[in-house]
Parts: C-alpha cells; structure tokens; sequence
C-alpha cells in the first residue's frame, strides 16, 4: 500500500491519503489518545510531537506540535497507517450512531448548514480540515475549525473573506462568522 502525503496551508498539519476509505462516519477530529479506543489514531497520538488526528471519508490529518520537524514523525505515522490496513481493516472510523438530528435547528440555521456542507466544507476538506456549525445569535455565525484549519495562520483569513462573504450573501441575517 501507498500512503501518499499532502501539504496542507497549515504548516504543521500534514494531510495523509491511504487510498482508502478512512471514516465512513463522517469527520471527526480527535485531540486526545484517551477520547478513543480506536488503536491507529491511539498509536498516531502517541507519538512524540504529535498534537491531534482529523479523520474524513478518504484522508486523514495530523497535526504537530511547530517545534517537531515533519521528517520525523512523517515515516512513523505512514508505518502505522500501513500495518492498520494491513491487519485487514477496512475502516479507521466505522459508522456509529447519527449525530445530532437537523430537525432542531431554525429555517435561518438549516441554511447556514447547508451552504456550509455544500461551498465550504468540500473546499475545506482539500486542505486537509472541515468545518462545523455549533450556533447562530443575533447575526453572529460560531464555527469550528477542525484538522489542518485548527490552528492555521490563514485560518482568520479564509473565515473571514470566504465564509463570511458567502453567508452573508446568501443570508442577510448573518453578519459576522466566527471561530470557537
């Protein structure tokens, strides 16, 4: 198997791309070893330097401490992802139970979730990160950036110029997006 890597805006994310399918249940980010019993992202966490592990259906990402140097966690976190298939795993995440249903949210909210599932997100995803809606108040759009996007230094910009721009436009009541 062939493990390819991507550069992500984020220099200390890098995107991993196995060829297969990673999580057939959607995005999920995971910071610490103790939040999973899944042994490929416990493995991936605990190796020296590494920060946190952003899964999505076809890559997954890893996220460095600024002071470690890819080259040498890169063949590491390759190793592991290579021997996790090898052992004839077909996912690293498998389907669970669904998340929160959409029938909860406002007109204004389901709209803001759908462009962000169909403008951003996938935009997002080629950088290795993913985005996610947590509130809508008084104009005020929360967010969270997830993968290569947590911590980027072109984050602000690409919050502000894209996603702002783009629900505002389609969605008057929105005045600001921001980061939580």
């Amino acid at each position: 198997m062939f493990v390819q890597t991507q550069k992500t805006p984020n220099p200390d994310s890098l995107k991993f791309l196995p060829g297969k399918m990673v999580s057939e249940d959607g995005p999920k980010e995971i910071l610490n070893k103790d939040e999973t019993d899944n042994n490929l992202v416990r493995n991936l966490l605990s190796i020296n330097g590494v920060t946190g592990v952003f899964l999505s259906s076809d890559f997954l990402s890893v996220n460095k401490k600024t002071d470690m140097d890819w080259e040498d966690i890169k063949h590491i976190v390759i190793s592991h992802i290579n021997e996790f298939y090898a052992e004839g795993n077909e996912f690293i995440i498998t389907k669970n139970k669904k998340d929160a249903d959409i029938d909860g949210y406002s007109e204004i909210e389901k709209k803001i979730i759908q462009i962000l599932d169909t403008k951003v997100r996938p935009a997002v995803a080629k950088d290795g990160g993913d985005i996610k809606f947590k509130e809508f108040k008084d104009g005020k759009v929360k967010v969270e950036l997830q993968g290569s996007c947590s911590g980027c230094p072109s984050s602000t910009m690409t919050l502000k110029q894209g996603v702002e721009n783009l629900l505002c436009h389609y969605i008057p009541e929105v005045k600001e997006v921001l980061a939580v």
